[in-house]
């Protein structure tokens, strides 16, 4: 069985660090240790006598079963550090037990000597890095590999020592607490944290200190809390503190690691200071000319708290201007604004006394003790004389005005008095235009052009707005306005007329009596309740036999027809003047005229027309229409002519650059003349008209689309005509020709020569005949000639030889 024995060569110092832990280890583990050693025994005993003595099975005990070794951290001897040993019952000693070690950092950071078991750590270890590691030991046969002993899972724990000293991961700290706070209230708490192992030794035991920030703070030496160490500190004396605590491990001893951290606190700020005046009286003056609502003066109570704690609020409590003065509070400044309430009369009270009262709007209960949260102070007002504006004994006047009035009509009066006591008189104007020191008003026509911008002669403008003003001509210049209205009344000063322009359409077959209009009035005078229209028929036109009028006492009038038929060839149009008279006072009257037009109507009575053209140009064209017709037909001829007449002087160019139109001077030729003594060939009568035998004679400015055929049998005969005079006479022609191309033209000649003097130039021929010339040099020219050496040399050199 396993049976491990602990490691030798530690120094005392390692042994009396880990002896505790062994110890307890150690009596946890004997008593099984011992069992499976014992088990472990029996078995093998176990298995000798089932050989001997049958198979009587017992249980076995295991003699020894460890679970863990112990390694300090951080050592840094020059040897490797012996862990521990491990030995079985089955070693013999004879070296014919070989040990492996396996699992984690076995080989790299733990190695085993296969011999004797000895397990020694190569690497310093690092506790905050792994705190312990999971091997496994195994026995067997050096010879045969096989396992003398079941594998066995044992911990090696990394031994810690205080090598990490305290640190406050979350600092600096910023803390706030109340000003005037009892000692021991709570500011904070700060923690720091220690890596070593705190379950072994004081290692990772803090304790806390404060190095900075006695006597007004403390800390906690086990929990970190910060707490208050004064009482009554006081933000308006100092608001900031820098308090700087330590943590140290070891319990606080000798030779333990610590690690300091900042802590920035700050008093919040209480209501425990009271609004104070800084002066006891304050003095102010007011114009009397001060409008309500205008500022007369400030104040302002201090208090050194803070936001809430410091808003103050003003009031009177008492003095006799209470009613005449108000105060208010100005949020940004913290000022008691004073201002007029009612106006103030110099002459009436030249002095005022107000008790002013400043208090906080909030105040703290705790320290209501301390005292009331107010102050007051004394306002004195003075007024000051003014010289003050006249003032209208009305604060409005009307008037009324008939229009048309002369200048000079007193509309109405105006009055204003002085209100100092001065008595100064007073002078009255209209917008600096009129000046009086009576104040009566007179038509002029001034007045209601300053709103119309039109006299006061007409009813146009009902009302016409005036501002007086009233200056006081002593002393200082003061001026007063006032509103004045003034309405003109109307006088029936315009003549009625017609609504609008009547135009009366009659059919020429009317019967008497019929009813073909009703004719309506304006007047621009201000019509009342009571005024209507008369008509009548002018005295000029009251014996017509045409038409009569009907006043229908409603401010209108109806035309009707008094003859039968009227004739649009005779007359037209008739003009009826009618007289329209108003009832006012004075009553008056006009003349309008009514336009009658005589037009043309089916049976129905529908009108068809009212012009007279149609009976003039019976065709129903009318004048300006043939005209019309006429002098379209007169212009189509003029361009019909000039289109003729560019036509006719158009000349064709004399390059044509369209590639469809390019004529080369080419001739063809596919026959062959007789040369120079083929007279016969030129055929006079087929070269004035070589088409005239088939009746066609070919166009010259384009380019003919097919061959003309060739002429079958005999020759053309030659006649007489003489050639030049032909050509010349053929140039003449085509000179002349209107229609004729300036460019030549394609010619092609459909007859055949005889042959000439000169022989034929083409050599197609040349192998038939007979020829005195010898090709024989062709055979020397050259690879490039052979062809035509043995077309020709060949030949001749057959014909010698035949």
């Amino acid at each position: 069985s396993w049976t491990p024995r602990m490691w030798e060569g530690l120094g005392l110092q390692v042994f009396l660090v880990s002896l505790g832990a062994v110890l307890c280890s150690a009596a946890a583990s004997s008593a099984p240790l011992e069992r499976g050693h014992r088990r472990h025994l029996s078995l093998h005993r176990h298995r000798e006598r089932a050989g001997k003595e049958g198979q009587v099975l017992h249980r076995s005990k295991r003699g020894w079963v460890w679970n863990q070794f112990f390694v300090i951290e951080e050592y840094t001897g020059p040897d490797p550090v012996l862990v521990g040993r491990l030995h079985s019952d089955v070693d013999a000693g004879d070296g014919s037990c070989r040990y492996i070690l396996s699992g984690e950092g076995a080989g790299t950071i733990f190695v085993i000597d296969d011999k004797t078991g000895n397990i020694h750590a190569t690497k310093t270890l690092d506790r905050e890095e792994q705190a312990q590691y999971t091997l496994t030991a195994q026995a067997v046969d050096r010879d045969t590999n096989k396992p003398l002993e079941p594998p066995s899972e044992f911990i090696v724990k990394v031994q810690d020592i205080n090598d990490n000293p305290p640190e406050f991961l979350h600092g600096p700290y910023y803390a706030r607490v109340p000003e005037m706070s009892n000692v021991g209230t709570s500011v904070m708490q700060v923690t720091a944290t220690d890596a070593d192992d705190p379950t072994y030794g004081n290692s990772a035991r803090l304790v806390y200190s404060i190095l900075q920030g006695q006597p007004y703070f403390s800390v906690e030496s086990q929990t970190g809390i910060i707490r208050t160490a004064l009482p009554n500190m006081d933000r308006e004396a100092r608001q900031e503190y820098d308090v700087v605590i330590q943590a140290k491990d070891m319990g606080g001893h000798m030779g333990g690691l610590s690690g300091t951290t900042e802590v920035k606190i700050t008093l919040t700020d209480v209501n425990d200071n009271p609004p104070k005046f800084p002066q006891s009286v304050y003095a102010m003056t007011v114009s009397e000319d001060k409008v309500p609502g205008e500022e007369v003066g400030r104040l302002k109570a201090k208090d050194p708290d803070l936001a809430e704690n410091g808003l103050v609020s003003y009031r009177f409590v008492d003095g006799d201007g209470m009613t005449v003065f108000e105060i208010t509070t100005d949020t940004d400044t913290r000022e008691g604004v004073i201002k007029l309430r009612k106006p103030v009369d110099y002459e009436t009270k030249k002095a005022y006394t107000l008790r002013v009262e400043a208090s906080n709007t909030h105040v703290d209960p705790r320290f209501i003790a301390w005292g009331p949260y107010k102050d007051t102070a004394t306002v004195k007002v003075t007024v000051e004389d003014a010289d003050e504006p006249p003032a209208f004994i009305a604060t409005s006047y009307n008037f009324e005005v008939e229009e048309n009035a002369p200048n000079g009509t007193v509309v109405g009066r105006v009055h204003a008095k002085d209100t100092d006591g001065a008595g100064n008189p007073v002078r009255y104007t209209i917008y600096n235009t009129v000046s009086t020191l009576s104040g009566i008003l007179f038509i002029t026509q001034i007045f209601c052009f300053l709103t119309s911008r039109a006299p006061c002669m007409s009813t146009e403008f009902i009302i016409c707005l005036l501002f007086i003003m009233s200056i006081c001509t002593g002393g200082h210049h003061q001026d007063t306005k006032v509103r004045v209205n003034i309405k003109v009344k109307d006088v029936n000063d315009n003549a009625p007329e017609f609504a609008t322009h009547y135009e009366v359409l009659v059919c020429e077959n009317v019967s008497p009596g019929k009813l073909i209009g009703t004719v309506s009035a304006v007047d621009k005078d201000e019509i009342g309740h009571r005024q209507y229209f008369h008509f009548s028929i002018a005295p000029e036109a009251v014996n017509n036999q045409n038409f009569s009028l009907k006043d229908n006492r409603d401010s209108t009038a109806s035309i009707y027809v008094t003859r039968r038929g009227f004739s649009r060839m005779t007359q037209d149009v008739y003009f009826l003047p009618i007289e329209i008279n108003d009832n006012g006072v004075p009553p008056m009257s006009s003349t309008s005229t009514l336009t009658i037009r005589v037009c043309s109507c089916d049976s129905k009575d529908t009108i068809l027309s009212c012009n007279v053209e149609p009976y003039i140009l019976p065709a129903g064209l009318s004048t300006g229409a043939l005209i019309a017709i006429l002098a379209c037909i007169v212009i189509l001829l003029a361009i019909v002519v000039l289109f003729v007449a560019l036509r006719r002087q158009k000349k064709e160019p004399l390059i044509v650059f369209e590639e469809e139109d390019i004529r080369e001077n080419i001739i063809t030729y596919d026959d062959e003349g007789g040369g120079e003594e083929d007279t016969e060939a030129f055929d006079i009568a087929t070269l004035q008209n070589p088409d005239g035998a088939n009746g066609f004679l070919p166009r010259k400015d384009i380019k003919p689309e097919f061959q003309y055929p060739m002429r079958p049998g005999g020759r053309p005969v030659a006649n007489s005509v003489d050639v030049d005079d032909f050509i010349k006479t053929r140039i003449t022609d085509a000179d002349n020709d209107p229609t004729a191309p300036p460019y030549d033209s394609i010619q092609i000649y459909g007859y055949e020569g005889r042959g000439s003097i000169a022989g034929s130039l083409s050599s197609l021929e040349s192998v038939t005949t007979d020829s005195d010339l010898d090709y024989d040099y062709l055979q020397s020219w050259g690879p490039r000639f052979k062809k035509l050496a043995d077309l020709y040399g060949t030949k001749d050199s057959a014909d010698d030889n035949s």
